[in-house]
């Protein structure tokens, strides 16, 4: 079981699929996806968090018989192998309940509810935990698209329209932890915003869950000569936005390199005073 407030928990990102933006491809054998995770458990995450399709700017959709193909065997291997809880990234119903009949105890809805209907009744039936994300848009296009005029206000109503369509499902306000999206459909400035305003969205009264790991707009931040960094080359602006994200009021991040943001996140506990006894 997860407890949110007593310190801030990582979310470990393992993508099963051949065109996620920083690990496609590398985890598409079942075995190196459990060794993935294990390691990631290992270096400090608290969760683990599945995805089988891609939703990077630009991306196609993948139908739910290829996503199913991609995640089952993996869901299945793992089963007694990790000690924290497994998170499935999905916009689906179908995938989301195959999924939590497979031992997922976590959905993770990058569309906030709106692509597939279905999804708010499967989380209602089995009180999953959900993670209801902002997008604005769609992946193929959402970075091409204009982007909103005021983006706090549209992260606010879209973020409201997703709580109640799960309140109309009979979803608990329990069972739910909002995304404010970053990078999704958001201009370079507007993920800075954001991140400057995540203690007014928190007066939503939900828990809040960022990530911003090894994303785009920080490869245009950390550029030289007009190159976008690397992705290895990321880390450390991840880290600072990381910390900004906890002190902002964030309680779970999601992330790539999960060692490294679990001696970031530790300070920046320490800095609001979250860990009192080292251990």
């Amino acid at each position: 079981m997860l407890v949110l407030g007593e310190r801030t928990l990582l979310m470990g990102v393992l993508n099963v699929t051949p065109d996620s933006f920083s690990d496609g491809g590398k985890f598409l054998a079942v075995r190196d996806a459990v060794r993935q995770a294990m390691a990631m458990e290992k270096a400090g995450a608290d969760l683990i968090d599945i995805g089988a399709e891609s939703t990077r700017p630009g991306s196609s959709e993948t139908n739910a018989e290829e996503e199913l193909r991609r995640l089952l065997p993996v869901l299945k291997a793992m089963r007694g192998k990790l000690k924290v809880p497994i998170s499935v990234d999905t916009r689906k119903a179908a995938v989301a309940e195959a999924s939590i009949r497979e031992g997922a105890e976590i959905i993770n809805d990058v569309s906030g509810l709106r692509y597939d209907a279905a999804l708010a009744a499967v989380t209602a039936k089995y009180k999953t935990p959900l993670i209801l994300m902002h997008m604005r848009g769609v992946p193929r296009t959402m970075q091409k698209a204009a982007f909103a005029r005021d983006v706090f206000k549209d992260v606010l109503r879209g973020l409201r329209q997703s709580l109640e369509i799960a309140r109309r499902a009979g979803i608990k306000k329990s069972q739910i932890i909002l995304d404010p999206g970053i990078g999704f459909g958001k201009s370079f400035a507007q993920n800075y915003e954001l991140l400057r305003k995540l203690p007014q969205l928190a007066k939503l009264g939900y828990p809040l869950l960022v990530g911003t790991s090894r994303k785009g707009f920080l490869g245009k931040t950390l550029s030289r000569d007009g190159n976008t960094a690397p992705l290895e080359d990321r880390i450390w602006g991840t880290a600072a936005t990381v910390t900004a994200s906890i002190l902002g009021g964030a309680h779970i991040v999601r992330v790539h390199d999960v060692a490294e943001m679990a001696k970031t996140a530790r300070v920046a506990d320490f800095i609001l005073g979250e860990n009192k006894v080292p251990h």
